[in-house]
């Protein structure tokens, strides 16, 4: 996503990236601090709205529907954060 936000909205610092051989290096560092980033704000919003392995164990389909929603919003923040900067 990085790869292709950076030759669409920033044509000239993707050529400057490629050309200097810094570019797969920098979308490796965008990717890794996505995963973390990622892995945190997941834990984080679950343990602020009480999805627990208790709610896992009484009820998987509505630990699974708020599971799905915490993912979702972290994608987004994450997205925003990092990728289109």
């Amino acid at each position: 996503m990085r790869k292709h936000y950076l030759k669409e909205q920033h044509p000239v610092l993707y050529s400057e990236l490629l050309l200097s051989g810094k570019l797969y290096p920098h979308l490796l560092e965008i990717d890794e601090a996505c995963d973390g980033r990622m892995e945190l704000l997941t834990c984080r919003l679950a343990e602020q709205e009480g999805v627990t392995e208790a709610l896992k164990a009484a009820d998987q389909m509505e630990w699974v529907r708020r599971m799905n929603s915490i993912r979702n919003r972290a994608e987004e923040i994450v997205l925003h954060e990092l990728v289109y900067c």
